[in-house]
């Protein structure tokens, strides 16, 4: 009597690379190792179906997992060599941590043997990122990949979704078994909200005279997004969305009422301040969301909160709700669109969306290219299913608040404030979705953390089209100093390459944008280009922020110095 069918043997590389394909991995964003040369070496078998994207960098490589990993709602996997390989991906992974983001970062490990030690580029994972990522762990015996994989995948995607990262001694991966890969993915259902707090949540709604919705975070779904919208829409309750998740809400939307993160208006701090019920809808009240802690009052807040959230740990973490619902947001809103609450608040609903359409609008700014002009060409020309991404700096401002992201629109930014994450997001994507228009808003300083990444672009045939807001300065730390010491100006202006040249030189169209009457024409360009575009805008330094020049913030600064 046969007991199954044959068992196979093949060594630890090729049992990791056979579980993550039977998972539905398709592609793993790395830089290459001799810690992890099996895995490697088992991929060469799977070309087509399971692919290395070969990176420049390790952080680039791992902003460009945590992008796949948003793009898609399965886990973006990462490959990265030991030592000086992981610490520089722990961007990615502190990045993916903070946005909620599913995703596994396999590591080379030196041998079991050796553990312990302090052996050449040895790091003991649990300790290094057992508090940066969501779980850290190690495979110490070749027949537990299956198991630890399985468990890897599973703690990515559930709860509050985020980073796992996974440790590969080189004996592990070069033992041979024939223990068999995984056969099938862990099927994980969301968790649904209860009667009794549902119930709690529609008399809360109705009880309240200004009631809004804030909704961010990782895992939702088509129904999910129609659900709330529905939802928000029939009841005419204002929506925000939380810091760098304004593409889970359509802004077209009449309900829609902007964004609660960096640079928030003064119109949404009232709204969030005036509000009598806030239904926090799967986010965890990070510090850009709450005005540093400043908008509710903590642990108690003035307005009652109802917080619905697939995580336990992240309902109380930091406000205690009047109501909780341990469900997550699907579920959530699907439950909630069935009945819609009515209310005497339609006039709420309307100033609150009249707020939000009137910023759309920057005044004309003091610089030879105006990014109010820019973005307002983004709006009229980009597809409705365009990707938008961005790294960090006060150039971000723009893609924030100053794009209208409809239903089939993407944003991917990083949620921790880390710089140089745009373009390699932006690569990712055009890996991902090669056939939709993908741009990328990066400032100067942003763009040179990861420009090495048009590399990765040029190998695998697949260029974004990225702006970059050259100012000459690392925009964000300039506005804090002139704000602080006016005047004095140091360490923050930058010499800057050619960044036409640059883009030349990986076989991107470049191109240098003088005025704002010549960027129409550029775009075209720009999204005609096979090969991708890197657009050098020419804008000034008194542009740091939309509505306030450089010397408007110095003369103020000045002014309250005496």
């Amino acid at each position: 009597m046969s007991d199954g069918p044959e068992r196979v043997v093949r060594n630890g590389g090729a049992l990791l690379v056979a579980c993550l394909e039977a998972l539905g991995a398709r592609m793993a964003f790395g830089v290459p190792g001799e810690s992890y040369l099996p895995v490697l070496d088992a991929m060469y078998d799977t070309r087509g179906r399971f692919d290395f994207v070969l990176c420049r960098q390790e952080g680039g490589a791992a902003f460009m997992a945590d992008a796949y990993g948003k793009l898609t709602g399965t886990p973006g996997i990462c490959m990265v060599t030991r030592g000086p390989g992981v610490t520089n991906a722990s961007i990615g992974i502190h990045s993916a941590m903070q946005a909620s983001t599913p995703a596994l970062y396999f590591v080379g490990q030196v041998g079991t043997d050796m553990l312990g030690r302090e052996a050449f580029q040895e790091i003991n994972y649990r300790a290094v990122f057992g508090t940066v990522a969501k779980w850290a762990t190690e495979i110490e015996h070749v027949d537990r990949i299956p198991e630890i994989v399985s468990r890897a995948w599973s703690v990515a995607l559930s709860g509050r979704p985020g980073p796992v990262v996974i440790a590969l001694p080189e004996d592990v991966l070069s033992a041979e078994t024939a223990t068999r890969p995984l056969s099938r993915v862990p099927a994980i259902a969301e968790p649904a909200p209860a009667a009794t707090p549902l119930a709690e949540t529609r008399r809360a709604l109705a009880e309240a005279s200004r009631p809004l919705i804030i909704m961010g975070g990782a895992g939702w779904t088509a129904e999910g997004k129609a659900a709330i919208q529905r939802f928000a829409e029939a009841s005419q309750i204002p929506v925000l969305c939380a810091f760098r998740y304004l593409d889970l809400f359509d802004n077209n939307s009449p309900v829609f009422s902007g964004d609660a993160g960096v640079g928030m208006t003064a119109g949404v701090k009232k709204l969030i301040t005036d509000a009598d019920l806030v239904l926090a809808l799967n986010i965890r009240f990070g510090e850009m969301t709450t005005g540093a802690y400043t908008l509710f009052d903590v642990p108690e807040a003035r307005q009652r909160i109802v917080h619905a959230h697939a995580s336990a740990d992240e309902i109380g973490k930091i406000y205690s709700p009047e109501i909780a619902l341990h469900a997550g947001p699907n579920t959530t809103s699907v439950a909630l669109a069935d009945a819609p609450i009515a209310g005497d608040w339609a006039s709420w609903c309307r100033e609150a969306r009249a707020q939000y359409v009137d910023g759309l609008e920057a005044p004309e700014q003091p610089s030879p290219v105006d990014m109010g002009v820019v973005m307002k060409t983004l709006r009229e020309r980009l597809a409705d299913d365009a990707i938008l991404t961005n790294g960090a700096g006060n150039f971000a401002v723009w893609p924030s608040k100053f794009f209208v992201y409809g239903p089939k629109h993407r944003l991917l930014g990083p949620q921790s404030g880390a710089m140089g994450y745009g373009l390699p997001a932006a690569v990712a994507a055009k890996v991902v979705y090669p056939d939709r228009q993908v741009v990328c808003v990066a400032g100067d300083g942003d763009f040179q953390m990861n420009c090495q990444e048009l590399g990765t672009a040029m190998q695998v045939g697949r260029g974004p089209v990225i702006l970059v807001v050259n100012n000459g300065t690392y925009g964000t730390i300039r506005m804090h100093q002139e704000r602080t010491y006016p005047e004095r100006v140091s360490g923050t202006e930058l010499q800057n390459p050619d960044f036409s040249a640059l883009a030349a030189s990986y076989g991107f169209h470049g191109e240098r944008v003088e005025t704002t009457a010549d960027f129409p024409a550029a775009l075209e360009r720009a999204l005609a280009s096979p090969t991708g575009a890197v657009l050098d805008l020419n804008v000034s330094a008194e542009a740091l922020s939309p509505r306030q020049s450089l010397s408007q913030m110095r003369a103020a600064a000045l002014a309250a110095k005496g």
